[in-house]
């Protein structure tokens, strides 16, 4: 007899997974290109500055052009929008975050030719890292540097704070230490303060104000640079619309008023904002709240002409590194695209000598965006030449027009309007030159590597055809694992030693992604090779059907009829997903899909006649079987549209859909205002919690797993309330933490860690018991002893022979008590194996409640409600497919049906959405990171982790619990009618012999088994395969797309992301199975006597 093929199952799942990541990793590197970063540096001996003209010399320590300010300080506030900088005095009653900064107001009012306030438009992706790239290169960071927003890498290129250290300038910073990882030694005197913790407000603030007046009165520098976070990380924790972001603006309004009378006459004052935020206090994304932040510009001296416009100017942030460069006398960055603001270079005299102060200015920051792009053109090799030719034909005429326009001047002849108005369109050309210049590089800073982009797309594809094929073949007794596994790895090791050799042998770094990815080719043209010209005979796994390849046309076609359905939904949803407004709208598709999906099955039972009896001239003995399978069957359709719809009261809001609230869930408690809510949804909670336990406790106990002492009975009995308890104490001091004064505040902050490290501590430790003992069987022998419950087997040596010899004689044992108690007339049971029939099923869904408390934890308090409903649906589409199972009457027990895993992936994707996510990155919920961890981090791999499993909690659930779909039906299978009359003869004769019953059947065909747990994790990969292939397909056709940043390419990287998660939760899941039944094989051994 063959044994279960445990780790070649686990194997070719791996390689499965394999390839599919290979192709992800190549179509990325295809598609996320970061553009090339030149080490060019610019100085002061650049011949860029313009012939000299009078009134114009340079003075000692100016470059390129005299210096107009000595000294500057540039006042971050992080996440500092538009909106909170500006005043409004006709709001009677402003927002928490409106009419906060009226200092700001005050001095543009008061002094309007001394300072300005300017809408400060950042490019996305507006996090901090890419921003204060921005600031200090002057070039636009590419979509892909979004994910290194917190693993920070130096900044080699070019920038504002390397050109001032270079020419002896002395830079101070204090604030978020995000600067030390990006200007390593570049800093005269620093004091960095931990920013990572978003929930912490004051830390960095308070750090900064410590020091930052103290420093501006010694004058020991020359750019002084603080970072505040309090608003931001404000934003975070409670979003915009709260009297904490009031309490913090208006702190920021008293520092900026004591902070003027600190500055002296000479010195430059720039408070600015990195990027805005979102009304859920979120960015990351282009929408407008994000992209429009304040800047607010300051000085003693007049810096502005008498001319102050109605509204405030918009100027994108990468302006401020030329203007700020010129400004303090240094060159400007190499790499820089940004245009000078020419009102601050305008200084004293008529209009025309500003017009030539600027002019001069604009010279040199149009010679510096020419030299880039000529040397970036030569580098990259992608900057279209048309555009180049006509950027250079723009530049030498405004050049031309420019030198004729000093010549003029140098002759002495006054100013008259018409030289006046040539300057100005003279402005006006180096003007449309520069924003030209610009919009070139941003479309050619989104391009692409077409061959990589088709070939990973190829790859995927493949893979999905492999996984297809392979389900089928996997059907088969006699699968081929020599020859379907063992050589594609083979042909794979040896391409990737041969290509990585060849790349070591020229010296070039090897490519680990096309290493990867040619080794996948090669792996799985070994797979296909054999299927041209050799089909295996095989047998079903159910033993009772040919395989469809052998079947005429008409029972291939009644064949494919069960996949139609799920497979035709599948593919709508894959269309759709080429839709920016399918994509934008997918949380209220996904539960209408899978509602679609369950009420059509249900309706096609019923056109087949499945819900009824067989008819007959007589009514059959299982009529009444079947009419109460169908009844129970139509309310569980009914319990799973009412769970579809109350998991859309969890939604996050995207700001593409207009006039759409997010969830008032998604906000922790602690910003609840009104007491009596806060308790109510504090009980809804705790209860949800309690409920949660008393099911899984409860249906273990039904089917007597909670019966033994083995030490993982002990901790479902133990520690599950046990956990339960220590996050509600959890949630207690996170919904009240603001309000705890003194002491307490100690007290609180040893439970905000102690806790959720008590909730990991136990957690872990239950997972590794269920790895350990998994087994939760109890056995009781109450009757007198009449011989070992278990005969040594006699027959040939075969350990997988000896336990298919052990089962029976269990389960003949029992009937042999259970017989003798008839005879003897009592109801007294004397064997017992209990829990026997869900020992798979049993460990799976303790191991899931242990993830699903963990995962619990680093969601907000009020998402503890849908995920009671992840599991309360999660039991239903079990139900639903074990009914449809019994009502099928043709199934096949060892074969799960494309609805199954169909619906399966549907409902991790719908809970993704129902557990306040969205595939965009201003809604990834940062706060999970310091769930436990409120003091940050020290390594990046920690938090990562954390955030990954709140943001994929749906997908971990899904994907452990998916060999759940294989095991179900056996669990709930009921007796047919020959075992009902089976029992009521058993009073007069007993003499066939009871078959296993529930999930022991399986272990009766071991080969069997596996090849199911092989089929099912191939067709779960092929159906997430699938969807993935749709968002690569879409991603690369609508690469030149309006939205493919904003909603593409997002969806891409969510839904491979997901993938990968998913593919090794799946992996995790049926080793968990294999490993129970390692334990039951060792569990029978021991009933064996030595």
């Amino acid at each position: 007899m063959q044994r279960m093929q445990r780790w070649p199952v686990l194997l070719f799942l791996a390689w499965a997974c394999f390839l599919f990541f290979s192709g992800i990793g190549l179509f990325t590197s295809g598609f996320l290109l970061m553009r090339i970063e030149l080490t060019n540096r610019s100085s002061c001996s650049d011949p860029l500055a313009a012939p000299a003209w009078a009134g114009q010399g340079l003075a000692p320590g100016s470059c390129w052009m005299p210096r107009r300010v000595p000294k500057a300080v540039l006042l971050i506030i992080d996440a500092l929008a538009f909106e909170f900088a500006r005043f409004d005095p006709a709001k009677a009653r402003p927002r928490p975050y409106e009419n906060k900064l009226g200092f700001l107001h005050q001095l543009a009012g008061s002094q309007p030719r001394h300072a300005r306030l300017y809408r400060f438009r950042a490019d996305p992706p507006t996090t901090t890292m890419q921003r204060i790239k921005g600031l200090t290169t002057g070039s636009l960071p590419t979509f892909i540097d979004v994910g290194s927003n917190f693993a920070s890498y130096a900044i080699e290129e070019d920038n504002l704070l390397g050109q001032l250290v270079q020419n002896g300038r002395r830079v101070v910073f204090m604030g978020d230490d995000t600067w030390d990882g990006l200007f390593p030694q570049k800093f005269f005197r620093s004091y960095f303060f931990p920013s990572f913790n978003v929930k912490d407000l004051h830390t960095v603030d308070d750090g900064i104000l410590q020091h930052l007046y103290p420093t501006v009165d010694g004058g020991e520098w020359d750019l002084l640079i603080a970072h505040f976070l309090g608003v931001d990380h404000c934003g975070h924790k409670h979003g915009p619309d709260h009297p904490e972001m009031a309490k913090k603006l208006t702190q920021m309004n008293e520092m900026l008023r004591s902070l003027v009378d600190h500055l002296g006459n000479d010195t430059l004052l720039l408070v600015a904002g990195d990027h805005g935020m979102t009304e859920t206090g979120d960015h990351g994304g282009d929408s407008e709240k994000e992209v429009n932040a304040a800047l607010f510009v300051y000085s003693k001296t007049p810096l502005f002409g008498a001319h102050r416009p109605e509204e405030p100017e918009t100027i994108p942030q990468v302006n401020l590194v030329p203007t700020l460069a010129l400004l303090l006398g240094v060159p400007i960055p190499y790499s820089n695209i940004g245009e000078v603001m020419a009102e601050l270079f305008s200084g004293d005299g008529g209009d025309a000598s500003a017009a030539l102060r600027q002019l001069s200015a604009y010279r040199l920051n149009a010679r510096q965006v020419d030299r880039f792009l000529h040397s970036y053109s030569l580098a990259a090799q992608d900057l279209p030449a048309e555009r180049l030719r006509h950027l250079r034909e723009l530049f030498s005429a405004a050049l031309e027009e420019h030198d004729r326009l000093l010549a003029h001047v140098q002759e002495g002849l006054p100013a008259s309007p018409e030289l006046e108005a040539r300057l100005r369109r003279l402005v006006g050309r180096f003007q449309r030159y520069l924003w030209e210049a610009r919009a070139v590089c941003m479309e050619s800073w989104a391009r692409f590597h077409p061959l990589r982009m088709v070939a990973g797309c190829a790859l995927i594809a493949a893979s999905c055809l492999l996984c297809c094929v392979a389900s089928e073949l996997a059907a088969a007794l006699d699968f081929p694992y020599r020859s379907r596994l063992l050589y594609p790895l083979l042909w794979g090791l040896a391409v990737a030693a041969l290509l990585g050799l060849g790349q070591l042998l020229t010296r070039e770094g090897p490519d680990l992604v096309l290493v990867s990815a040619w080794a996948a080719a090669a792996s799985q043209l070994a797979f296909f090779w054999p299927s041209w010209g050799h089909r295996p005979q095989r047998a079903h796994l159910a033993g009772v059907q040919p395989p469809v390849a052998s079947a005429g046309l008409w029972r291939r076609l009644r064949a494919w009829q069960g996949p139609a359905l799920p497979m035709g939904l599948l593919f709508l949803r894959c269309c759709a997903m080429f839709s920016d407004s399918f994509v934008v709208a997918e949380a209220r598709v996904a539960p209408f899909l899978l509602a679609s999906l369950a009420t059509l099955l249900v309706g096609k039972l019923h056109w087949r006649g499945r819900l009824t009896a067989p008819e007959a001239p007589k009514q059959p003995p299982g009529a009444a079987f079947y009419q109460k399978e169908s009844w129970q069957l139509l309310g569980l359709l009914a319990v799973l549209l009412a769970c579809l719809r109350l998991s859309g009261l969890f939604h996050q809001c995207r700001e593409e859909i207009p006039r759409c609230q997010p969830s008032p869930c998604l906000a922790p408690l602690s910003s609840l205002q009104s007491t009596q809510a806060k308790n109510l949804f504090y009980l809804l909670c705790v209860a949800s919690l309690a409920g949660l336990v008393c099911a899984v406790q409860r249906w273990l106990r039904h089917y007597g797993n909670l019966n033994s002492a083995s030490p993982l009975v002990l901790f479902v009995r133990w520690a599950f309330p046990l956990l339960a308890v220590w996050i509600a104490c959890y949630w207690a001091v996170t919904s009240g933490a603001e309000d705890t004064l003194g002491k307490l505040q100690e007290l609180v902050q040893v439970a905000l860690v102690g806790f959720p490290r008590a909730v990991y501590g136990l957690a872990s430790l239950g997972l590794l018991l269920a790895l350990w003992t998994p087994v939760t069987v109890f056995v009781k022998d109450s009757r007198e002893s009449v011989g070992p419950i278990v005969t040594p087997y006699q027959g040939a040596p075969s350990s997988q022979a000896e336990l298919l010899h052990v089962i029976p004689q269990i389960y003949r044992r029992m009937q042999e008590s259970l017989k003798s108690q008839l005879d003897r007339g009592h109801r007294r049971a004397t064997v017992a194996a209990y829990g026997l029939g869900s020992v798979y099923s049993a460990a799976l869904v303790i191991v899931l409640t242990v993830l699903g408390f963990l995962l619990l934890i680093l969601h907000s308090e009020r998402m503890s409600l849908s995920f009671l409903l992840l599991f309360l649906e999660a039991f239903v589409l079990l139900r639903i497919h074990a009914c449809v199972v019994s009502l099928a009457r043709d199934a096949e027990p060892f074969v799960v049906p494309w609805y199954a895993v169909t619906a399966w992936v549907f409902a991790a994707t719908q809970f993704f959405y129902s557990t306040g996510h969205q595939p965009i990155f201003s809604a990834i919920h940062w706060n999970a990171a310091f769930v436990g961890f409120q003091q940050g981090h020290s390594t990046h791999l920690l938090p990562a982790v954390l955030v990954g499993a709140n943001t994929f909690a749906s997908h971990i659930l899904f994907a452990v619990g998916c060999p759940l779909l294989l095991l179900w039906p056996f669990v709930c299978e009921a007796p047919n009618s020959q075992r009902r009359k089976l029992k009521k003869e058993l009073r007069e004769e007993l003499q066939e012999e009871e078959e296993p019953m529930m999930e022991m059947r399986l272990r009766e065909s071991p080969e069997r088994f596996s090849a199911a747990l092989l089929q099912l994790g191939l067709k779960y990969l092929f159906v997430l395969g699938a969807q993935l292939l749709a968002c690569v397909w879409a991603a690369m056709i609508l690469r030149r797309h309006l939205m493919v940043w904003k909603v593409f390419a997002p969806k891409f990287l969510f839904e491979a992301l997901g993938f990968m998660v998913s593919s090794i939760c799946l992996l995790l899941g049926i080793f968990l199975v294999m490993r129970v039944d390692c334990a039951v094989s060792a569990w029978f051994e021991r009933l064996q006597p030595r």
